[in-house]
């Protein structure tokens, strides 16, 4: 009986993630733009999501400031691309290298502490980050954000414009992202960060560093969120410290939770029920975030290890 139920589960899944990857690819042949629009806030938030998810699903490390990285990688191709008209490389390259070498500089400071603490310290400097993107006025235009930056067909130079070509250049980012992220918990070093979640002093025993481990862990996902936060400065042309706020690494964590941590499938389900519930029940009622609250809710109660771990066990 066991058995089968398990083999249901897998079916279920495998016809899950089936039909999200049919949705994901053809979903642009039929659908309208402002749905495009959508995926595509769907496949750059997930991609963000899984990024925490590397953090608080396979280290157990909860970060209430991993917009932080998001945000500011999404600054610098502001800044490069309108005040230093830097080229589309420049600009890419750079902009990745700045958000990572911020998650190195900030890891130094959260990698040997844990739980609560880690999870306040994270909130800190990501609330001193959102403060500098919201009063250094010369370079990131305070309140009023950095607009005009050029679309990506343009800065590229690509051959094809339009919603549809640069959600298929999403696409291939998120999907190779997607790729590396799952070669890397599935690697000895992600079987190593899932002993760490289990029982860090038990794997401290048998020899491993587990604060360069964990080091690691939150360096490899502000990498990540950077890829993000590029993809997410030429969809939207425009950057804010909303961007960097606890709202944002709230909805992030949100996403995470919602899904299913330690599944990297899981923040991909959250990140699109988050932003179809914003944008669809935000079009008919005021009262949406409550809306929102309700489902959390109701989800976690139902599936508390998340909406993919539902009637199975965790699967990366």
């Amino acid at each position: 009986m066991a058995g089968r139920d398990v083999a249901r589960t897998v079916t279920a899944r495998h016809v899950a993630v089936g039909a999200m990857a049919l949705l994901l690819v053809a979903g642009p042949l039929f659908l309208g733009s402002y749905w495009i629009g959508l995926l595509t806030q769907i496949v750059i938030l997930a991609t963000l999501a899984m990024s925490l998810d590397i953090l608080l699903g396979y280290t157990g490390l909860p970060s209430l400031g991993h917009a932080a990285f998001f945000g500011v990688a999404a600054y610098a191709v502001a800044v490069l691309s309108t005040t230093y008209r830097a080229d589309f490389w420049t600009t890419v390259v750079a902009a990745v290298a700045i958000g990572t070498a911020l998650a190195a500089a900030c890891g130094l400071i959260v990698a040997h502490v844990r739980d609560v603490y880690f999870l306040m310290i994270t909130l800190a400097l990501g609330m001193v980050l959102w403060g500098l993107s919201y009063r250094w006025i010369p370079v990131t235009g305070g309140d009023n954000g950095i607009s005009g930056i050029p679309t990506l067909d343009a800065h590229a130079g690509l051959p094809l414009s339009g919603p549809a070509a640069f959600y298929y250049v999403t696409l291939l980012v998120f999907l190779a992202s997607a790729a590396l992220m799952r070669t890397l918990v599935r690697s000895p070093f992600g079987l190593t960060l899932r002993g760490i979640r289990e029982n860090e002093g038990r794997m401290r025993s048998l020899g491993f560093n587990t604060w360069l481990h964990c080091y690691l862990s939150f360096v490899i996902a502000g990498a990540f969120a950077s890829v993000a936060g590029v993809m997410w400065a030429y969809y939207n042309g425009f950057v804010s410290p909303t961007y960097l706020d606890l709202t944002a690494s709230s909805e992030l964590f949100l996403m995470v939770t919602l899904g299913g941590p330690a599944t990297l499938v899981g923040p991909v389900l959250g990140a699109g029920a988050i932003v179809l519930l914003k944008n669809v029940m935000s079009a008919y009622t005021a009262r949406w975030l409550l809306i929102l609250g309700i489902v959390y809710i109701v989800a976690i109660l139902a599936a508390p290890r998340g909406i993919w771990n539902l009637g199975g066990r965790r699967s990366g």
